[in-house]
Parts: structure tokens; C-alpha cells; sequence
């Protein structure tokens, strides 16, 4: 292997090292921070975080035994993330 190659894999082994702790990062859990306009991020639930001002978190969260028992109901035509 010449220097360029081995400049090269070594390279490619740092990213792959990288990328998998970005990963890994993501599975440590779910992680909160106030917004710059003063609502409240939810980290770590998919792609992008789930923002809400304080009212609407407090509205959804009066109504979880309403949404528990509609994911209930609607299991069958519900799909799960992985």
C-alpha cells in the first residue's frame, strides 16, 4: 500500500469512527433545552426536535390518558418507529 492509500484508509477508518459515535449519540436518550423564543425542545425523538410553548406542553400532557387509550384503539393502523 503506498503512503497516499494508507493516508487514505487511515482517513476513512477516522470518519467511520466518527460516524459511529454520532450513532451511538443519538440513542443515549431524549434531552430538553429552551428555545431562543422561550418554547421547550424535546431532543432525541427522530430527526428533528419537537418544540412546544409551555401551554401546549402542559395541554398534551393533561390529555396523555386520552392518547394512551387512542394508540390503544388504534394499534392495528399504527405504525412503530425503530
Amino acid at each position: 500500500m503506498s503512503a497516499s492509500e494508507q493516508d487514505l484508509q487511515a482517513e476513512l477508518e477516522k470518519l467511520r469512527s466518527e460516524n459511529a459515535a454520532l450513532k451511538k449519540g443519538t440513542t443515549v436518550g431524549t434531552t430538553m433545552k429552551v428555545s431562543d423564543k422561550g418554547a421547550l425542545s424535546v431532543y432525541g425523538m427522530g430527526r428533528f426536535p419537537v418544540t412546544l410553548y409551555k401551554e401546549q406542553w402542559l395541554k398534551l400532557m393533561d390529555m396523555s390518558e386520552q392518547i394512551k387509550a387512542f394508540i390503544v384503539a388504534n394499534d392495528a393502523k399504527l405504525k412503530t418507529k425503530d
